[in-house]
């Protein structure tokens, strides 16, 4: 029979399908964060061809329960504490559900008008909330928010026209300067090279002690870079890096950039919902004077990846460097001051309707709710400081203005580095091994250090102690195994023993 999954059955497997999330997500942390198994495990799994017949959707629906979910990293766990943990809440996963039933694609007003117009509505709301100015214009990426801010600082570039006439070729162009602090996200080098400016032509900018963009250095590189003969364009300030959530100076940066006529972008994907929070409006101070700036609800504000918002008071810049509408895509019924669309001011097409699980999730936490969880996660954050400030085993290596914490257990009588990087990767691979957090790390200063991110919804307080428990444990397993070897220790010949995790019904729970 032809056609799509008949109405009886569809209607079957959806409700098997709500049933077996409500599940998933009630019983996540019984399953490891991170899975116990080796690269190429899940395609030795699978068959080397696909299937020439038709499957049922129990055999299919078996699969994903038996293959996929137990060789997965668990990020929705409350146990997930790498990098950012991104949170697929329940409003959003049911938003997402709607959103790929309707399918559309944010590309003309005529092709999803009610997709266009609430995108305009979540992303005024949300600059409200963050107290940036009305004249940012805003629209929603999936993910190239910092690649879209860029090609507007080229655009804005005098007389260089580079949308239009390339960069290649042309030799009265010197080369371009782009400049962003040692801290910054490799985001804005990949922009770099996809937009033709190339890794050499970024200069990194060194950071002071807490870790911001130092403005003296930048101003004299900037200074260095005129006499040598670049074209510096743009600067990229960060308002909570991805290491250590350190907050760029944005006012000073601002100076320097209306003084040498630069774009100024401000990457604020994970902190900017932190603005929402009163005690915590000074991370964005500056950012209103910002020609664009980038931030990730998917980071912090319980929407699932692929919604990502650049702001900016130059979109016609914008508009000029990436509108380009083939004959079959003109909107012959609405003049081009009627409407707006979209896709002027984007180059991934077709674009999918993120406004909505946007929408959805501010509209079922409320502002007063939002506000509420990420204070939670920041008096998280202290209360672990508190635990590494107060156990001479452990040091804090970085202030904590957020919910991430970056620390390492450093006993005494090893000072040596190399012993302490050891000694620490030990003890992450022991945590991680075990299966009831998952935690990754950074380098600070040239020092190996773990790093936990508390942005996920599901993290609670007795996370924290349990966590901490764990840690002196793996901590005290390591450091005796050093004392027992002596202080001559090779660097990395730490060895593992078994800490003890979760009981799990064989050695991968399936979720039925």
């Amino acid at each position: 029979m032809l056609g799509d999954m008949n109405a009886s059955e569809f209607h079957k497997y959806g409700h098997h399908v709500i049933d077996w999330i409500t599940n998933y997500l009630t019983h996540v942390e019984e399953q490891p964060v991170f899975p116990r198994l080796m690269p190429g495990d899940v395609v030795r799994s699978m068959p080397r061809h696909a299937p020439g017949q038709a499957e049922s959707m129990e055999t299919i629906l078996s699969d994903i329960y038996r293959l996929i979910v137990p060789n997965l990293t668990q990020w929705n766990s409350a146990g997930f504490m790498g990098y950012f943990s991104s949170t697929a809440s329940a409003p959003c996963i049911l938003a997402e559900m709607l959103e790929s039933t309707f399918n559309v694609s944010r590309m003309l007003w005529r092709t999803a008008p009610a997709a266009t117009e609430l995108e305009l509505v979540v992303v005024n709301w949300f600059r409200e909330l963050m107290g940036l100015p009305e004249n940012m214009f805003g629209m929603l990426h999936h993910n190239s928010a910092v690649l879209h801010a860029l090609v507007a600082a080229r655009e804005a570039i005098p007389c260089m026209h580079a949308a239009r006439e390339g960069l290649a070729g042309r030799p009265e162009i010197p080369r371009l300067r782009l400049y962003m602090s040692a801290e910054a996200h490799s985001s804005v080098e990949k922009a770099a090279i996809v937009l033709g400016i190339g890794l050499q032509g970024i200069r990194k900018i060194s950071t002071d002690s807490i870790l911001r963009m130092d403005v003296n250095e930048l101003e004299k590189a900037i200074e260095e870079d005129i006499r040598d003969g670049y074209l510096p364009f743009a600067v990229v300030a960060t308002v909570g890096s991805t290491s250590t959530t350190s907050i760029d100076p944005v006012p000073q940066i601002v100076r320097v950039c209306e003084h040498y006529g630069l774009w100024l972008h401000v990457d604020a994907a994970y902190a900017g919902p932190a603005a929402m929070l009163p005690e915590k409006r000074w991370v964005l101070a500056g950012c209103e004077h910002a020609d664009s700036f980038s931030v990730n609800p998917h980071k912090w504000l319980f929407t699932s990846l692929g919604c990502s918002i650049l702001y900016t008071r130059h979109p016609k810049l914008l508009k000029s460097a990436l509108s380009l509408t083939p004959d079959y895509l003109q909107d012959t019924a609405h003049g081009e001051d009627e409407v707006l669309n979209l896709m002027d001011y984007d180059f991934s097409l077709p674009h999918r309707f993120p406004a909505l699980k946007l929408w959805v999730v501010m509209r079922y936490f409320g502002r007063e709710g939002l506000i509420a969880r990420i204070t939670e996660h920041c008096r998280l954050a202290q209360l672990l400081l508190t635990k590494v400030e107060t156990t001479p085993e452990f040091e804090c290596l970085a202030p904590v203005p957020l919910s991430v914490v970056c620390f390492r257990a450093h006993p005494r009588g090893i000072d040596n580095e190399d012993s302490l990087e050891a000694l620490n990767k030990q003890i992450m691979a022991r945590i991680n091994d075990a299966g009831n957090y998952f935690l990754s790390h950074t380098r600070i200063h040239g020092k190996y250090t773990l790093r936990v991110a508390l942005n996920n919804i599901h993290t609670m307080e007795q996370h924290i102690h349990s966590l901490w428990e764990e840690l002196r444990a793996a901590y005290h397993i390591e450091y005796g195994l050093w004392q027992r070897k002596g202080s001559g220790t090779r660097p990395g010949s730490m060895h593992m023993l078994t800490l003890p995790s979760r009981q799990i019904e064989g050695e991968k729970k399936e979720f039925v």
